[in-house]
């Protein structure tokens, strides 16, 4: 068998999706069924890049880190490399991540090149997203429910804020789906 090179890259996707919310919001479930809604698509866990450093990670922490914060951008940078990558070969990359800054959201817009950036929050309020945390398999050493506040106070005015607290997942992809424009297969 012999193998060619062929072009990776063709008709663009319509952009892309940075879905965002706090611990518990429903960001991973969400996403992944966001993406399956589409024809061709890439799930990207910002977390799961965060994993691919095998010495010197340091995880986001409510304490004051340097070097956890640069992480955190090295990440969106990555997941935005990524993300440009997929749109120009045709998929819709959905990126989650918790941004709960106005820098941190204004990173993520200058570093993706293709495309339009729909930023999508998740919120069904921190009592909700608790609840959610404590049913879940993964187990948070963190309580992140402060970021709640903070995501509202800071990102307010940007993107488009789902309450997904009453909501199935199917009902959140719908509500993402109608409020970005973007089409599902």
């Amino acid at each position: 068998m012999t193998w060619n090179e062929v072009p990776v890259d063709g008709e663009p996707a319509a952009g892309a999706v940075l879905l965002s919310g706090i611990p518990g919001s429903g960001k991973s479930t969400v996403a992944a069924a966001l993406a399956a809604r589409f024809a061709a698509s890439a799930h990207i866990e910002v977390d799961a890049l965060q994993g691919l450093i095998v010495t010197g990670g340091r995880w986001p922490s409510p304490e004051p880190d340097a070097e956890a914060d640069r992480q955190i951008f090295l990440r969106a940078r990555n997941a935005c490399l990524l993300a440009d990558s997929f749109v120009s070969a045709g998929f819709v990359p959905v990126i989650d991540d918790v941004v709960v800054r106005r820098a941190h959201l204004g990173f993520y817009r200058r570093q993706t090149a293709v495309g339009p950036l729909h930023f999508v929050v998740l919120a069904p309020g921190a009592a909700k997203a608790g609840e959610r945390n404590l049913a879940r398999d993964k187990t948070l050493t963190t309580d992140w429910s402060f970021l709640d506040a903070a995501m509202r106070t800071e990102l307010a005015d940007e993107g488009l804020w789902i309450d997904n607290a009453g909501l199935t997942v199917e009902e959140t992809v719908d509500a993402v789906l109608a409020a970005t424009g973007l089409t599902g297969r």
